[in-house]
């Protein structure tokens, strides 16, 4: 696990899981995982505006926070895979609170914008 911002998060438990899951991508990263083990150049095509040396690194803290689990196969060119650990499936159930809540509330204030 990564060192943690704080040694103690007080009252405030919530505080505690951003620590994980905070980054612009850790979140969006995530769900495409969720959905099924990825490579990596697969999640840089699913996520054009995120540089590779971005993606490496919210990947590498998902993983030291072991949410992710990295497969490294020994071929050439290396196959790297990205899968959700049992510890990153318990945020299954927010990640598609997070997609409905999007679905119902914020696609229509984008479309009526439009």
């Amino acid at each position: 696990m990564r060192k943690q911002r704080h040694k103690i998060y007080g009252n405030c438990p919530v505080e505690a899981a951003m620590d994980i899951i905070s980054g612009k991508w850790k979140v969006v990263l995530l769900f495409h995982i969720m959905d099924g083990t990825k490579r990596f150049n697969e999640l840089g095509r699913l996520l054009p505006g995120l540089t590779q040396r971005m993606l490496t690194n919210q990947l590498r803290e998902l993983e030291a926070d072991g949410v992710i689990a990295r497969t490294v196969y020994p071929e050439v060119p290396p196959k790297v895979e990205y899968s959700m650990t049992p510890f990153g499936m318990t945020l299954e159930p927010l990640l598609k609170a997070l997609w409905v809540w999007s679905e119902h509330h914020v696609k229509p204030r984008l479309a009526a914008e439009e």
